[in-house]
């Protein structure tokens, strides 16, 4: 996977991790994938409900050690 940009929202607290991520996805070219990192446990439905309803696409999710990864393409 080509990861455009990497967004360290750790430490953030909802809605903050999906604002971060809005405005840097903007300045992303259509097809290239941002890297979310947060801690906030409300990121997993918030940044899923964010890229579906902007029209990207959550490529992938983890969580390990209480940090949540999601890989979205921008659409």
């Amino acid at each position: 996977m080509n990861i455009a940009k990497v967004l360290d929202a750790k430490g953030l607290a909802c809605p903050m991790p999906v604002v971060r991520a809005r405005k840097t996805i903007k300045e992303m070219e259509a097809g290239e994938v941002l890297e979310i990192q947060t801690t906030d446990k409300g990121s997993v439905a918030d940044l899923s409900a964010w890229a579906k309803s902007g029209g990207h696409e959550m490529i992938d999710q983890k969580e390990e050690a209480g940090v949540f990864t999601f890989w979205i393409k921008k659409g």
